[in-house]
């Protein structure tokens, strides 16, 4: 069974990725600024309120990880912000938290969790295909759409430099799934997916990918967006 750090875990994607891994059996540190009433019920489920856009929050992760666990099998970054906007309504302040959490937060976490990480460990960053160079952007995601594109660059940066140690770092660039955040940002659109399913792809892909793809940016899309 593997130690595994989840984050985003309040709804959607991330609060299902908890429910699938902690069903096999396997110790979950879930990551997110409000708790989900789901997770208190799951016996092998540590639930940490952080905001991933403050780096002395994140401190709280590296004293769970020293006080139970000690290693970090997996570590999947997960959550996000977005804001929809027309650039030029988006304010500085916006645009920054927008990277606060997707990009800096992504960063923060990795140096942070790092070093308990053993030769053979995971990174999987869920990221999005507005993040890939040449798909089809949509206007008011500049923000969010850009950091996108930025932790992608980030995680080949990473393979390359921890290659050595063992941990692998892969990137899966998500279509559109029908969860709040996408509710939130394109009210009345409705994605091919749901968040159980794409769940289930992710699951299964931070348990073995490392074992094929180290470096790799992973379209996961049967839509456009």
């Amino acid at each position: 069974m593997k130690n595994i750090i989840i984050t985003g875990t309040s709804r959607g994607i991330g609060l299902e990725l908890v429910k699938k891994l902690a069903a096999e059996g396997h110790q979950i540190l879930a990551v997110s600024r409000k708790t989900n009433p789901e997770l208190t019920a799951l016996a092998n489920v540590i639930h940490i309120s952080t905001d991933l856009s403050d780096t002395h929050d994140l401190e709280k992760v590296r004293e769970a990880i020293i006080q139970r666990w000690k290693h970090v099998d997996i570590l999947i970054h997960n959550a996000g912000a977005i804001v929809n906007k027309p650039f030029k309504d988006l304010s500085s302040e916006e645009f920054e938290y927008v990277y606060k959490v997707n990009v800096f937060g992504v960063a923060a976490l990795n140096r942070l969790v790092l070093p308990f990480m053993p030769a053979h460990s995971h990174v999987v960053t869920i990221s999005s295909m507005g993040g890939i160079q040449g798909s089809l952007k949509f206007p008011g995601l500049a923000a969010y759409s850009s950091s996108k594109g930025a932790v992608i660059t980030l995680s080949e940066l990473l393979a390359e430099e921890y290659k050595e140690q063992g941990v692998a770092f892969n990137v899966l660039a998500l279509g559109a799934v029908q969860t709040e955040m996408l509710e939130e940002a394109f009210p009345g659109y409705q994605a091919p997916i749901n968040p159980q399913g794409m769940a289930d792809y992710i699951v299964n892909f931070a348990l073995t990918g490392n074992a094929y793809f180290n470096g790799k940016i992973l379209q996961v899309s049967s839509s456009t967006p």
